[in-house]
């Protein structure tokens, strides 16, 4: 069964780094990847995803400020997040596409971490 598990997520103040990390089950591997967030109230937005094949792609938001990578040796898919803003406080998922490339229909779902930015 196809698993995500988030975690690296906590508390910082502005200007700081955080790393993510999702573990992922090796079917999920294979498929596109992306990382959501989501506040109270707002809409979810995806923040980055990255093709089977690597290629990345960023909201505007964060772009030059987070990067999105994947280990395939450990099935491991990581969101570092630099000079974070108070607006980037939010629940951060992982998600896996249904294929392996990046349709948007995102199949399975992480169970989220806690970001908070403090200014």
């Amino acid at each position: 069964q196809a698993q995500l598990v988030e975690s690296g997520g906590g508390s910082v103040q502005s200007g700081e780094s955080l790393k993510l990390s999702c573990a992922v089950s090796e079917v999920a591997s294979r498929r596109c990847m992306g990382w959501f967030r989501q506040t109270p109230g707002k809409e979810r937005e995806r923040v980055a995803r990255i093709s089977a094949g690597g290629t990345p792609s960023y909201a505007p938001s964060v772009k030059s400020r987070f990067t999105i990578s994947k280990d395939g040796a450990k099935n491991t898919l990581y969101l570092q997040m630099n000079s974070l803003k108070p607006e980037d406080t939010a629940m951060y998922y992982c998600a896996a596409d249904a294929y392996w490339y990046c349709s948007e229909s995102w199949a399975i779902w992480g169970q989220g971490t806690q970001v908070t930015v403090s200014s």
